[in-house]
């Protein structure tokens, strides 16, 4: 059997056998895996000894996943795999033509192997390389025998159980999975970032954890999480300084949902009219985000894993590498340092008075990465997903349009789509690294690049849902939408 045949019968979740699926049947597959999520995020490792699990948070928000359970891997597999082959495509080692059907089988082949690859590494890296250890022996101070395998086979096992998650929602629900599992993580950590009352106590995963509620008032009281809960303790105990603290917070993340809202809105509208039909036209519309949320998700997680692999690294070598020096798992220097926002935020620091120079200087370093990283990827990602100008020329002749006043040519119309295209790709993708950077500056409740995330996916899945909802109720919108 040749490697193009082991590629294209790779193990998979099938299609339906229906060509356009209802939305009752969508919304139930979603909802599907949805609880599936929750319940294997709640599912604890076997053999886990006590781990600091808090440096893995910013890691475990964008990847929408939860340190310490079965599915600790989340979309991390999914993600790398992805960036790695986009840019072999993109960089033309790999020649692969995704407008055909052999092209794409071939691409998702690909990707799928290399999904599984670093199911299997990264596994293996966080359990070998200290990052979830396993229960030690109380006498020989030793992981017990086993324990280490146990580990990566559920990691593994987790990781597999994401990734066919993840199709099913791709070809039976309403959108990607892997954007959905981001959704739900972050939904999750702000409805704890407003009202969480119980408050960890500082140590190991295992140490007892404090009803706040208990100790609302006075002197000696435990400060509670949740910042509605914060600003209701501050007036009470009169706290001036967290009482901003916590309304910052909330404030930072009511403006990024509302910059994110509008900022969806735009777009270039493209006049077409239908050939066959006289009097009627419709506009084709490239929003401004052409490349949607991909880019900033590809580059989150690129200095998520980044940040992470420093960190195991310096602990297996025992000395600090290129990608810096680490403390509770955030970069103090090097590389990862300068890529990464800086901690706390800017607001936080100008509030307490502890705003330095240095953080000034990072604040800058990491909106410029981002916007670099944002806009390469963009370019990567319309070039290998079909969103070309030359794939969106073939779709609109597909379909049965074509400009006004402009021959039908295929050619004509790639070269009018380039205009706008190209440009739209670049600058959708600088913005959006830059509304991720600047979220992640500001503070809120939980990451900003994972709210500016969660924002533009459930608008985009309420879009999806609206558009099957009308085609569900009027039929021959069918024919027109697709």
């Amino acid at each position: 059997m040749g490697v193009k045949e082991i590629l294209y019968n790779l193990p998979e979740v099938k299609h339906p056998t229906e060509k356009k699926l209802s939305f009752n049947v969508k919304l139930k597959w979603t909802l599907i895996v949805l609880v599936a999520f929750f319940i294997l995020a709640n599912i604890p490792l076997y053999g886990l000894g006590a781990n600091s699990l808090s440096r893995f948070e910013y890691l475990a928000t964008i990847l929408g996943t939860d340190f310490g359970s079965i599915i600790s891997l989340g979309i991390g597999p999914i993600v790398m795999a992805s960036i790695i082959l986009q840019l072999l495509v993109g960089s033309g080692l790999f020649t692969i033509d995704t407008t055909t059907t052999e092209g794409k089988k071939l691409f998702q082949g690909l990707q799928k192997i290399g999904v599984f690859i670093f199911i299997l590494f990264e596994a293996t890296v966080y359990v070998v390389m200290g990052g979830l250890q396993p229960v030690v022996d109380p006498v020989t101070h030793l992981a017990v025998p086993g324990m280490t395998f146990m580990l990566i086979f559920q990691l593994i096992l987790g990781g597999l159980a994401i990734v066919f998650m993840d199709e099913v929602s791709t070809k039976w629900g309403l959108g990607s999975g892997t954007s959905l599992f981001i959704v739900a993580g972050v939904a999750w950590r702000l409805v704890a970032g407003l009202f969480q009352f119980i408050t960890p106590s500082p140590g190991a995963v295992s140490a007892s954890n404090i009803n706040c509620l208990a100790h609302f008032s006075g002197e000696g009281s435990v400060a509670c999480s949740g910042k509605l809960l914060v600003i209701m303790q501050s007036l009470i105990n009169g706290d001036p300084q967290g009482l901003m603290l916590a309304v910052a917070a909330i404030v930072a993340t009511v403006l990024i949902f509302l910059v994110v809202v509008w900022a969806q809105n735009l777009k270039v509208e493209i006049p077409l009219s239908y050939e066959r039909v006289r009097g009627y036209s419709m506009k084709w519309p490239l929003a401004f985000f052409y490349a949607s949320v991909i880019p900033v998700i590809l580059v989150a997680a690129l200095v998520a894993n980044l940040q992470l692999f420093g960190g195991l690294l310096e602990t297996w070598l025992k000395h600090a590498t290129f990608l810096g020096t680490f403390s509770n798992g955030q970069a103090t220097s090097g590389l990862v340092f300068w890529m990464s926002a800086p901690n706390p935020s800017l607001v936080v620091g100008a509030i307490t008075g502890s705003l330095r120079s240095i953080q000034l200087l990072q604040a800058l370093t990491h909106l410029i990465t981002f916007m670099v990283l944002s806009a390469i990827f963009a370019v990567l990602w319309v070039k290998t997903s079909g969103m070309d100008e030359q794939s969106q020329a073939k779709k609109i002749l597909a379909s049965g349009l074509q400009i006004p006043g402009f021959r039908k040519d295929e050619r004509v119309l790639e070269s009018i789509l380039k205009r706008y295209i190209l440009p739209l790709t670049i600058m959708g993708g600088l913005a959006i690294g830059a509304l991720s950077s600047l979220a992640d500056l500001i503070g809120a409740l939980t990451s900003g690049t994972a709210i500016l995330l969660a924002v533009m996916i459930t608008y985009q899945l309420y879009q999806n849902i609206a558009q099957q909802h009308a085609v569900d109720m009027h039929p021959a919108l069918r024919k027109v939408m697709g």
